[in-house]
């Protein structure tokens, strides 16, 4: 499974189904646009505490474990997008959308948690 992040990734979003994925026996590759494997990311963390909207902090480091220009769609059984800051810019970068359009041509599961739809 590919799961595609970036700085300020959702915490819970991209740590939770990475060790859900990995306990399941799945292969679990995370990436991000202009980073290698063994870089880090820093993730946030939203929560409701009683305003209007939710309040963001800084999550954890996360180490990615793959290489986003060595990504390929036939190397995956599926393809994850976490929500959070990252795909309000992720979106915006040509060879992310080529690589999640090669997931959906190749008809295979694209799964994405709040704003990773974006």
């Amino acid at each position: 499974i590919l799961i595609l992040a970036g700085d300020f990734t959702e915490d819970y979003e991209l740590m939770v189904p990475f060790q859900a994925l990995k306990m399941l026996g799945y292969d679990v590759a995370v990436v991000c646009p202009d980073k290698r494997a063994g870089d880090k990311i820093a993730t946030a963390i939203h929560d409701f505490e009683g305003d209007q909207t939710y309040s963001e902090k800084r999550g954890h480091n996360f180490q990615l474990n793959a290489t986003f220009d060595e990504a390929k769609e036939a190397d995956f059984a599926g393809l994850l997008i976490p929500g959070g800051r990252s795909p309000e810019y992720l979106r915006l970068n040509p060879k992310v959308l080529l690589l999640v359009r090669d997931f959906f041509t190749a008809n295979k599961p694209v799964a994405a948690l709040c704003h990773g739809v974006q």
